[in-house]
């Protein structure tokens, strides 16, 4: 269709995702919604008058074929938001094997899958834009969480890459960086009392992603307060190490 605006959003069937979703489709685009859970889909997508396509972004196959048949239908793409992601509060030393390797699947491969099997229809429909939702993880390093920071810095270094890589197809990368935010896949009750005020909603992301898009902000944090723990352990490694080391016992 001429002039149409479409979106294509992964992690969509619940949280910040959907909530992107909901904004994109307020603003008049055609919303594509990839995520794991086909019902929680096709709900949201009767709510917009989008598309469902059920797909596992960690399965590089499967988003090849679910590409295909979305370029198919949409040979321009406006925006691809990459938000699907799974919590990984675990260590490295203790934590399973699988759920390891599963974390940099889907938070960061899934991404990387993402952006080259739909990269043909941003390229058709420069001026285009590319969200990836990483987290204030992906700059600071905390060993409860090992391999979902370690998903994170790769995503992170992916988005930086692309961001110049891309430019010049008129494509633009904004890297969002969310604080802790709560979403019925990364409930944050185990926060202590006084971090709850740190928490945002997945509202609040949202509407930042759709600032972003508006105003070409490229890397954010959101809230902006996180953003010095990741500059602060960036100059300062080891003190950041020592400082951890003290608030955990050795494995």
């Amino acid at each position: 269709m001429t002039g149409e605006q479409v979106a294509v959003i992964t992690g969509a069937s619940s949280g910040i995702g959907a909530e992107i979703a909901r904004g994109l489709a307020g603003r008049g685009y055609r919303c594509v919604l990839l995520a794991r859970r086909a019902d929680r889909l096709e709900a949201l997508a009767a709510e917009l008058d989008g598309e469902a396509e059920p797909c596992d972004v960690a399965d590089r196959a499967a988003v090849e074929k679910v590409a295909a048949r979305v370029l198919e239908r949409h040979p321009r793409l406006t925006v691809l938001v990459n938000n699907a992601g799974i919590p990984g509060r675990s260590t490295f030393i203790a934590g399973e094997p699988e759920a390891i390797e599963r974390v940099i699947r889907v938070n960061y491969l899934g991404s990387v899958w993402c952006l080259r099997a739909f990269l043909p229809g941003l390229r058709a429909g420069a001026p285009s834009d590319v969200v990836n939702v990483v987290s204030v993880a992906g700059a600071v390093a905390f060993p409860p969480s090992g391999p979902y920071g370690a998903s994170k810095h790769a995503q992170l270094a992916f988005s930086r890459a692309t961001a110049a890589e891309l430019r010049r197809d008129g494509i633009r990368v904004h890297t969002v960086k969310p604080g802790f935010a709560e979403t019925e896949g990364f409930p944050q009750s185990w926060l202590p009392g006084p971090a709850q005020r740190l928490v945002i909603g997945p509202g609040d992301v949202a509407a930042h992603v759709l600032a972003s898009l508006e105003h070409g902000w490229g890397e954010t944090t959101v809230p902006r307060y996180y953003a010095p723990a990741g500059v602060l352990q960036a100059l300062l490694p080891n003190v950041f190490a020592r400082v951890l080391s003290k608030r955990r016992r050795p494995v």
